[in-house]
């Protein structure tokens, strides 16, 4: 990643360098020195940790409860259920040795004689380690629910990578359940999908469209997927994140058995759900503009930064004590910065604060001071205006609630405005190719559904839930279909 000449790409002009740029002007990531990895710096981590503990306080209040699993998994625990083990096979990295050695050449190698009688996976997913543990907790009903929320690492190796969006290495949540009836697991990944449909909208002010996924696209080993979709501002899907229901598969095949209320041993029911750091990929490319990012207040790990405008008369002190007088009257604590760097320009310090995304930065100089009042710049429309200081904290309270909805509200017009809603395969065909959202109806076969992917490059990316049944024709194949489903390119 390279910003040419301390200048952001524009989307129109190359979206995906934009993108790039847009990380690296507000150093959020680099890309780390095994293909694939990136490494989260300060500030793009400061934004996770607001996701991590907003979101891990809301899947807390439902009952679920924190653990931790392991990192490496035996090989044969993905025998066990095998269309989990196709879905992951191509993306599951091994360990086969457990020893380096001198070669004597002041090399270090592996050593031969070190290898493992069981090669080990690094998790792609912790189904299988995780349902190792269920089969030797639960033995009644009495055990059931289990409500098993984890915040670790994962890898799957990609071929090709993008920060955020899609890395080799990321982090996650990965929320696991077991339940004694099929209607219980139903309602849990459904109530989970609604946590993150909640998450998204009210902090991350992104426009969602909430459904099923279709049979071909439904995470390995599932019974079926739901999922929350969102739209960059290219017009292209981003899974934003899943809830799986995974029925008795698991169950079956780790064993996982209760005696009920009758005393007859029977199979739990179970869920799997996620949300990782792509959503951080989601975030930038639904709210960025060519100047640089642009955060959600409700999410931004600094809301207003405040640049005192010193010019080395007298008068500088009178701008410092004022600048610890707002601070105790904003009492934003971890939420506020002062940038009182002698050694950057205020153009630079504009710029700089401009790029990361602050949703309010404060200029106070000795001119605002002698009319007690601070001017006020705002990132998303870029209005700056002189506010009264002994207003500025209700200012600034409305400021950032205003903000937030308005990014919420363009972030749903954005969406609303480039769904479109088809009926014959040429029209469907325009559509995608000038990156919008479809619906469209679709005949429910597989091979239909290949078909158009490969036409288009268009996947189904759900079934929506608000979309009522309906008589009609499957867009390509002019077979019966009852309702109109979800399709766009996507990351």
């Amino acid at each position: 990643m390279s910003v040419k000449n301390n200048k952001i790409s524009t989307r129109k002009d190359d979206y995906s360098q934009w993108y790039l740029d847009v990380i690296e002007a507000a150093d959020l990531a680099e890309y780390g020195p095994v293909k694939g990895t990136m490494v989260i710096k300060p500030y793009g981590y400061a934004i996770w940790e607001n996701i991590q503990s907003i979101l891990n306080a809301k899947i807390k209040e439902t009952g679920h409860k924190n653990a931790y699993f392991p990192l490496l998994i035996p090989k044969s625990f993905f025998n066990k259920e095998a269309s989990h083990v196709d879905g992951f096979a191509k993306e599951c990295a091994v360990v086969t040795h457990y020893r380096l050695k001198n070669n004597n050449k002041g090399e270090i190698v592996v050593d031969p004689e070190a290898k493992l009688e069981e090669e080990l996976i690094i998790r792609p997913t912790s189904e299988t380690i995780i349902n190792h543990s269920f089969s030797q907790w639960i033995n009644s009903w009495r055990d059931l629910p289990v409500l098993i929320n984890q915040w670790a690492n994962v890898l799957r190796w990609e071929m090709r990578t993008r920060p955020f969006l899609r890395t080799s290495e990321f982090l996650w949540q990965e929320g696991h359940t077991a339940h004694a009836t099929e209607i219980e697991a139903e309602q849990e990944a459904e109530k989970m999908l609604g946590v993150y449909n909640d998450f998204v909208r009210d902090y991350l002010a992104m426009s969602v469209v909430a459904g099923k996924k279709s049979e071909s696209e439904k995470f390995a080993g599932a019974k079926h997927t739901y999922t929350i979709e969102a739209m960059m501002q290219d017009g292209k899907a981003l899974q934003s994140a899943t809830s799986h229901n995974l029925g008795q598969n698991f169950a079956k095949a780790f064993d996982i058995q209760f005696l009920d209320k009758e005393n007859k041993k029977q199979y739990v029911w179970q869920t799997s759900w996620g949300m990782s750091t792509r959503i951080i990929g989601g975030l930038i490319m639904t709210h960025s503009d060519d100047s640089g990012l642009v955060l959600p207040p409700n999410i931004a790990p600094i809301k207003v930064v405040l640049i005192p405008i010193l010019n080395g008369s007298d008068t500088d002190q009178n701008v410092l004590k004022m600048v610890k007088k707002i601070k105790d009257i904003l009492k934003l604590k971890d939420h506020l910065e002062v940038d009182d760097r002698d050694n950057l320009s205020m153009g630079m310090k504009f710029n700089i604060w401009e790029k990361k995304g602050v949703p309010i930065r404060l200029e106070l100089g000795a001119k605002e001071l002698e009319k007690g009042s601070v001017v006020l710049a705002r990132r998303d429309t870029k209005d700056k205006i002189l506010v009264n200081i002994d207003n500025l904290a209700k200012v600034i309270k409305d400021t950032l609630e205003d903000m937030q909805n308005e990014l919420s509200k363009k972030s749903e017009q954005n969406r609303i405005k480039n769904t479109k809603i088809v009926n014959n395969w040429e029209d469907f065909k325009k559509a995608i190719e000038s990156e919008k959202f479809v619906l469209a109806h679709w005949s429910g076969e597989a091979s239909v559904e290949a078909k158009i992917k490969k036409e288009t490059g268009a996947t189904i990316r759900c079934l929506p839930f608000d979309q009522k049944k309906e008589n009609g024709k499957c867009v390509y194949s002019g077979k019966a279909s009852e309702q109109r489903v979800l399709f766009a390119k996507a990351y």
